[in-house]
């Protein structure tokens, strides 16, 4: 039906004192002059939105489009709220015109405009803001002025099912009290929130695609360390990874740490850069003195968006770690020196327990993360987990080499005396051998569940026994190679050095510091020899050996920058147990010396 026939039908226009011709003008005259116009402008109107840049923040395209819409309807100012389902909030996204309090502030969706808005899809008007019971906050008349707002559905497609949209209310306020809206009005206010929740639309594509490129651009990255024959290791994943999330985060620094078994302790086990992290590799948090660890660890009773913390499910975001009641004085004087101005903590979970927690330390006021963002973020962390479980069995497979040389090699002896004319002349060295043996036999074992359950736990261990051990198999495994240009002088070693580690963490430590010292020995001959003793409350371990080291290369090694993976297993058990590690080379010798806290009940 045209304007003309619809007129015409009006008893209303029929009794105009005007001639049919007349009649016929006034036709031409609104078509041509008010409803060409009106449709102008809807089209000019609904362009400008949807000509918002998608690739923008969620915040900015939404603040965009609030600044455009109240120019275009003669409003006084607008307010884009989105259902938060983790707090159960309507969140202010993006306004124009409104103070900095209406702006941030969150509503329950029970007995709110915003909130019936999403629950019903429809299109609410509001006369009067005094009179309305649902407009909780009737300040905003005295702040503002406005006195009526209509307020139209928002919905954003997930693109995965109709339960997963975004939902959101457009809110559009006026000046005038008892403010009659027409029908019209309402229509055009909700056809600009459609072309907002199309743009909006376009802009989570945008992400999903920019999301899935990053993850193929770090896995890919991943696939091409893997194929390296030096192994992988941690430090190197995490200094791989962390630098792709620069894009997502004015990062200052990032920092992993690991929850003990107990879920009492965390301990910091890598860090990006190296040197400006909170603390050092090794250093252990009691998690009852640091609210933000507790929060992230064991969750909230009521998931929320709080002035200056965020607390959700899949991550606790500090949004002013200078007013945060989560944050420790500690943490933040460094915030203050270092200038960090948000952190995020994200879990890493296996079977809803935390295992992990990826901390991240901005340069920005972060307000909030999208699921987009979170989602990126936990697929580098699960990613980093996978180097972690991969650097361990690589260590595990690593530690197989000298004890199995023992094994085999006394093994050999035994049979070969076995053939012995009188057995009894060689019964205590079959004796010594056997007890190796089952003893290396035993430990493999041991390392093959280790893989499945990690270094076991802590107990008291005397160091010189676990040394005197380890030294004595690696004599073995000299002798067996047919080293016979290696000299093995007699162990020094004190009494009762007691420590706290695991005892399979310590032994392959040894191994590990054994092996290096024998190989570094020059074919021309030379010694290595062993000393345990007490100094300062510490147990020392001090291992020596013929070779010296170049400088360029010994720095590297204080630095934590060589490729070798044993000293790689060194440094980590060292820094986990509080301990020191040193190493010196002079006058064609190397010395290695660790040392680590003496236990005392």
């Amino acid at each position: 039906m045209n304007l003309g026939d619809f007129l015409y039908k009006n008893d209303f226009f029929k009794n105009l004192p005007l001639t049919s011709g007349e009649r016929d003008e006034l036709i031409r005259l609104i078509e041509k002059e008010y409803l060409l116009d009106f449709l102008s402008s809807l089209i000019r109107q609904t362009e400008k939105i949807l000509a918002i840049d998608p690739t923008l923040s969620r915040k900015e395209i939404l603040e965009i489009a609030a600044e455009n819409i109240v120019h275009d309807l003669n409003a006084e100012a607008a307010s884009i709220r989105l259902f938060d389902p983790k707090s159960f909030k309507m969140l202010t996204f993006g306004a124009a015109n409104l103070k900095d309090c209406e702006r941030t502030e969150a509503i329950p969706v029970k007995n709110s405009i915003a909130g019936r808005v999403v629950e019903e899809n429809r299109s609410i008007i509001v006369p009067s803001i005094m009179k309305n019971p649902l407009y909780k906050d009737k300040n905003i008349v005295a702040q503002t002025g406005v006195h009526s707002l209509i307020a139209v559905p928002l919905r954003m497609p997930s693109f995965v099912g109709s339960s997963d949209d975004i939902l959101g209310s457009l809110q559009i306020y006026y000046k005038e009290d008892d403010r009659h809206f027409s029908r019209h009005e309402i229509i055009w206010a909700e056809a600009l929130a459609r072309r907002v929740s199309y743009v909006m639309a376009k802009k989570r594509i945008i992400d999903m695609k920019a999301l899935n490129d990053k993850k193929e651009a770090i896995s890919d990255k991943i696939f091409v360390k893997l194929s390296n024959r030096e192994g992988i290791k941690l430090k190197d994943i995490f200094n791989l990874l962390i630098p792709e999330l620069g894009e997502l985060i004015q990062l200052h620094s990032c920092s992993l740490f690991t929850l003990s078994d107990d879920r009492k302790s965390i301990r910091q086990d890598a860090a990006y850069p190296q040197g400006r992290a909170y603390h050092e590799n090794g250093h252990l948090f009691t998690l009852e003195h640091h609210d933000y660890f507790w929060a992230v660890v064991h969750g909230s009773k009521e998931y929320a968006d709080m002035p200056y913390e965020r607390i959700g499910p899949s991550y606790v975001l500090i949004k002013d770690p200078f007013k945060s009641n989560l944050v420790s004085p500690g943490l933040r004087d460094f915030a203050h020196r270092e200038q960090i101005y948000s952190i995020l903590l994200v879990p890493m979970r296996a079977a809803t327990e935390t295992r992990h927690i990826l901390c991240y330390f901005a340069t920005q006021q972060k307000q909030y993360f999208t699921e987009g963002e979170i989602e990126l973020l936990t697929f580098v962390g699960k990613e980093i987990m996978k180097a972690m479980r991969l650097e361990f069995l690589g260590d595990m497979l690593h530690d197989f080499k000298n004890p199995a040389v023992a094994v085999a090699g006394l093994a050999a002896r035994s049979r070969k005396l076995l053939d012995s004319e009188d057995l009894n002349t060689v019964r205590d060295k079959l004796i010594s051998y056997q007890d190796v043996v089952a003893r290396e036999t035993t430990r493999l074992q041991d390392l093959m569940a280790l893989t499945m359950t990690g270094e076991g736990r802590e107990e008291e261990i005397d160091l010189g026994k676990i040394a005197k051990e380890r030294f004595t198999l690696n004599q073995h495994v000299i002798e067996e190679a047919k080293y016979n240009y290696i000299r093995v002088k007699p162990a020094a070693i004190e009494d009762n050095l007691i420590i706290m580690c695991t005892c399979y963490g310590l032994e392959r430590v040894l191994d590990n510091l054994m092996n290096n010292a024998t190989k570094a020995i020059p074919d021309t001959g030379g010694f290595i020899e062993m000393r345990c003793f007490s100094s300062k409350k510490m147990a020392v371990l001090e291992i020596k050996n013929s070779g010296e080291i170049p400088k360029v290369q010994l720095e590297l090694i204080k630095q934590g920058t060589v490729l070798g993976r044993g000293l790689n297993i060194v440094s980590r058990f060292i820094q986990n147990n509080q301990g020191k590690f040193d190493i010196s080379s002079e006058n064609g010798t190397t010395t290695i010396t660790i040392k680590l806290p003496l236990h005392h009940n």
